[in-house]
């Protein structure tokens, strides 16, 4: 069965219509199947579909993003790779189902796949805490990346949560410093790292598993630091105003692309990946082949100092900095007015020291 969201219920009435139509065994008995009509509906359906995810705003793109049937992270990592190898726990306190993580092959390479994984029924969603990560979950992720370095293992990464689980359990166990912990490692790593984002990249839960070398997101994916609903409540004190919230946030692959905030958006198919999930599978597989070959060419060290170079750059792109591709401008600045202030406080930190050194010395003699 079909799920569709508010703004595609006339594409569900002309897909009902379809399947009526091509179903020779329908309510009238046994009939003939018209294809002429079935060729125009489907054009008719293909157009609407056209028209309504090409003007997509920002909520919009939201629902496609949470769009239950959407492909999830088990279901790339079934597909993609190869004698794949599930590796559990943090071997600190449990195991987290909300991520998939362990060896695998892709075309023959050895990779480290991490992938945080929402569910496709209730019973699965509940089993991985709809992709909502504890801090156990961070810290099986950091060892097995830790694990990648050390064998020369690139790392390739699924991202998919609405945000790192809130509960209480999860904060006494340090969730904070596990995603702090998670960010720093990634950013330590000198193998080739990509995270792609195929549904919701949301807050720090994301963020600890996309500081990679490349960060690439699907066309309706979206990437916020807050649900647009959290977003509007804390700034208009109305959860409803979530297309206004949103559109501030600037939370699409497109906006996030023109910030250089990501490095490539994957196209997907008409009406969204969940439609033709082999044609979306075969786009990120060329996306990652192709990012893997360029950064392999790379040596560790360029690999690291690379990704540091990007995120470093995140921001400087649009202000007073003429050339931002230089890291001399991340140094501090001062001009010869703060040099002489700086150099008449150094001189007095000296003539403090001498009148100290000059008063200790009057005061032996004078004991003597």
């Amino acid at each position: 069965m079909k799920n569709y969201l508010n703004f595609e219920l006339d594409i569900k009435d002309l897909e009902k219509e379809l399947d009526t139509l091509r179903d020779p065994y329908n309510n009238e008995g046994l009939s003939e199947v018209n294809t002429s009509k079935i060729s125009n509906l489907q054009t008719e359906i293909d157009n609407k579909l056209k028209e309504i995810y090409s003007n997509l705003n920002p909520w919009q793109k939201t629902l496609v993003a949470r769009h239950e049937d959407r492909p999830k992270s088990k279901f790339f990592i079934d597909h993609l790779f190869d004698d794949f190898i599930s590796l559990s726990g943090d071997r600190f306190y449990s195991e987290d189902k909300s991520v998939i993580t362990g060896f695998a092959k892709f075309n023959n390479q050895s990779v480290l796949v991490i992938g945080q994984e929402k569910g496709d029924d209730l019973e699965g969603r509940i089993e991985h805490n709809f992709g909502m990560m504890r801090p156990e979950g961070y810290r099986k992720s950091i060892r097995l990346m830790k694990l990648a370095d050390k064998f020369d293992i690139p790392i390739i990464i699924f991202v998919d949560t609405p945000g790192a689980y809130p509960g209480v359990g999860a904060e006494q166990r340090g969730q904070a410093e596990a995603i702090a912990k998670s960010i720093e490692c990634s950013m330590q790593l000198k193998v080739p790292t990509i995270s792609i984002i195929i549904g919701e990249g949301g807050s720090g839960g994301a963020i600890a598993l996309a500081s990679s070398n490349k960060v690439i997101m699907l066309e309706n994916a979206i990437y916020s630091v807050i649900s647009p609903e959290g977003c509007a409540s804390i700034l208009w004190r109305d959860p409803k105003k979530t297309l206004e919230a949103a559109t501030a946030m600037k939370l699409s692959s497109k906006d996030l692309l023109n910030l250089n905030v990501i490095d490539e958006i994957i196209e997907e198919p008409l009406g969204g990946a969940h439609r033709d999930k082999n044609l979306i599978l075969d786009k990120v597989k060329l996306s990652i082949e192709k990012n893997l070959n360029e950064i392999n060419s790379l040596s560790r060290e360029e690999i690291y100092n690379k990704r540091k170079e990007k995120f470093l750059k995140i921001g400087r792109s649009k202000g007073f900095i003429t050339n931002s591709n230089s890291q001399d401008s991340l140094s501090i600045k001062t001009n010869s007015f703060f040099n002489f202030l700086n150099k008449i406080k150094i001189s007095k930190l000296y003539l403090s020291l001498g009148i100290i050194l000059l008063i200790s010395f009057i005061f032996i003699l004078y004991i003597n």
